[in-house]
C-alpha cells in the first residue's frame, strides 16, 4: 500500500500542474516554435531556401516547385471577411481574458497560456498577411501576366522576409517567457 502511495506521488510530481516551474511547459514552449519555424505557409522552409537560390542563378525548377507549393497551400490560409472576424473576436477574448487573469489576478497559468499563445496569435496574423501578399502574385503567374521565375523570385523573397521576423518573433517571445517564469519561479519558490 505505500508503495502504491509513494508511487502515485512521484507520478503526481513528474505531472506537475504548475506551469513555470514544470517541464512540460517549457518543452511544450521549445518544441511549438522550434515547429513553427520549420515552413512558411506550409511550405517547408528548404523549399523557400532553394527558390530564392535558383531566382538569383536564374534557374526554373525550384521556382515552380515553389509555386506548385503555394498554389496547394495558400487557400488554406485565405479568411473570408466575416470568419475573420469571429476569428479575430474569439481569439481577443480568449487572450484578454487570459491576460486578465493572469496578469490582473495573478495566476500562473494564465500567465503561462498567455506567454505561449499571445506571440503565436501574432504569427497567425503575419502569416495571413502573407498569404494576402503572395495570392496576387501566385494569380498572375498562373495568368501567364508574370514570368514565372520572377513570380517564384517575389514569393520567395517574401517569404524569407516572412521566415526572418518569425525567427525574431519566436526569439523574443521565449525570452519573454523565460524572464517571466524565472521571476515567477523566485518570487513563488512553492507555487503559491
Amino acid at each position: 500500500m505505500g508503495a502504491h502511495v509513494v508511487g502515485y506521488d512521484g507520478f503526481m510530481q513528474f505531472l506537475d500542474l504548475r506551469s513555470f516551474s514544470s517541464i512540460w511547459y517549457w518543452l511544450l514552449l521549445t518544441l511549438a516554435w522550434t515547429s513553427a519555424g520549420r515552413h512558411v505557409l506550409g511550405v517547408p522552409a528548404e523549399i523557400v531556401h532553394r527558390a530564392r537560390r535558383a531566382a538569383a542563378e536564374d534557374g526554373g525548377d525550384a521556382g515552380v516547385l515553389l509555386l506548385d507549393w503555394l498554389s496547394l497551400m495558400l487557400p488554406r490560409w485565405q479568411v473570408p471577411p466575416r470568419d475573420g472576424a469571429i476569428l479575430l473576436g474569439v481569439a481577443a477574448f480568449v487572450l484578454t481574458s487570459l491576460l486578465v487573469l493572469g496578469f490582473g489576478y495573478g495566476r500562473e497559468l494564465a500567465q503561462a497560456a498567455f506567454l505561449l499563445l499571445g506571440p503565436f496569435a501574432a504569427l497567425l496574423g503575419l502569416r495571413v498577411r502573407l498569404a494576402r501578399r503572395l495570392a496576387p502574385v501566385l494569380a498572375e503567374a498562373h495568368e501567364g501576366r508574370l514570368d514565372t521565375a520572377k513570380a517564384a523570385g517575389a514569393a520567395a523573397a517574401a517569404m524569407s522576409r516572412h521566415r526572418l521576423q518569425a525567427a525574431f518573433l519566436s526569439i523574443m517571445a521565449v525570452a519573454a517567457a523565460a524572464i517571466w517564469g524565472t521571476g515567477w519561479v523566485i518570487t513563488h519558490p512553492y507555487g503559491l
